[in-house]
């Protein structure tokens, strides 16, 4: 499959600072269709919303590296922590990046997990690149509604929720390796202990690192990740943040990975996750490396999370957007994700 012609990412403009101490602001800007998308935006925080929706607890967007839209539910504000839910992974993708920005880790090479490594193991051939696309072969169900087989309830709420690499790693192959795309959290928690291993920091020390090499950089305070007993930071669903923190996040991988000149993720990583992988027909969305393509326009890219968590980037609009919620699946979520394309079209004027 040929690579994709990538839209450039945006630089920070020169006369806007960055947001490391505290957010610039543009709420006076002229530069989109405000009166549409504040329509938008009023509707999705209405008692009317929540039949077609759901609920929205959060929205702002980002654009040229200023806040030009924000709101907050009834008893929520800019302290606020929100779930990441599967937003989780996309940062978990960020803290591998950081890993091979240090040459500590090759995405390349057979994943080192311990539980693969029989000579007649077929499992151990899968690489750590296989494992962010989701292409592992891996066998995994991926259910939030606990009314039959849920491997991510098992992994997380149930027998798996002490050492939930190990229980993700212990599946066997379903189909042959680099050959079937299958979303599932158990592979993001497989690469969240590679990333801890390699370190060889788990629990505490592991969190530190995350917040000296990643969080602190971007005057990201909010961060709550969290781990399991073994202390494993469970990278497929939790990491609490702030609405203003989680745009940082995606501010970051709209500059390409640098922070007011200093390069966090590794020249082209960010190319990387929005690179996409070979998904199947059904599958609405795209998907590149632990982040989906294509919510908001070709050239986009977002980190979702269950219940209706995002944080979209467009590049052709150096646009960020966030939006927190408690969305069902199904039509519900399919309604939030035309909201957030309509959003974002507000801007292409």
């Amino acid at each position: 499959m040929s690579t994709p012609r990538l839209i450039p990412l945006p630089d920070q403009p020169d006369n806007t600072p960055w947001p490391t101490k505290a957010w610039p602001e543009a709420f006076d800007t002229n530069g989109f269709d405000r009166a549409r998308s504040e329509q938008a935006i009023a509707f999705a925080f209405s008692d009317a919303a929540h039949e077609k929706m759901g609920e929205t607890h959060a929205f702002l967007a980002v654009q040229r590296g200023k806040i030009v839209l924000e709101r907050y539910a009834e008893g929520r504000d800019q302290t606020t922590t929100f779930p990441s839910w599967s937003k989780a992974k996309s940062i978990t993708q960020a803290l591998i990046g950081i890993l091979v920005r240090e040459g500590l880790i090759d995405i390349n090479a057979p994943a080192n997990v311990p539980e693969w490594q029989a000579a007649d193991d077929p499992r151990r051939a899968i690489t750590l690149d296989q494992l962010l696309r989701m292409s592992s072969g891996l066998k995994f169900t991926e259910d939030y509604v606990d009314s039959g087989v849920s491997d991510v309830i098992e992994m997380l709420f149930g027998a798996g929720s002490d050492d939930v690499a190990a229980h993700a790693a212990n599946f066997p192959l379903e189909h042959e390796i680099d050959t079937f795309w299958n979303y599932s959290s158990g592979t993001s928690n497989i690469v969240a202990r590679l990333a801890s291993s390699a370190l060889d920091k788990p629990g505490s020390a592991f969190e530190a690192w995350m917040f000296e090499q990643l969080f602190t950089p971007l005057g990201m305070r909010s961060p709550q990740p969290k781990f399991d007993a073994a202390g494993t930071f469970i990278g497929s669903s939790f990491c609490y943040a702030t609405a203003r923190d989680f745009a940082r996040f995606g501010l970051l991988y709209m500059r390409d990975g640098v922070w007011d000149g200093q390069r966090i993720l590794p020249q082209g990583w960010v190319d990387y996750a929005r690179t996409p992988t070979k998904t199947p027909p059904e599958e609405p969305m795209g998907y590149g490396a632990h982040w989906w393509l294509g919510i908001a326009g070709p050239d986009s890219f977002s980190a979702n999370g269950y219940e209706g968590q995002f944080t979209v980037c467009v590049p052709s609009l150096d646009l960020v957007m966030v939006r927190h919620g408690k969305s069902e699946a199904g039509e519900t979520g399919d309604a939030v994700r035309a909201w957030l394309a309509d959003m974002a079209d507000c801007f292409r004027t």
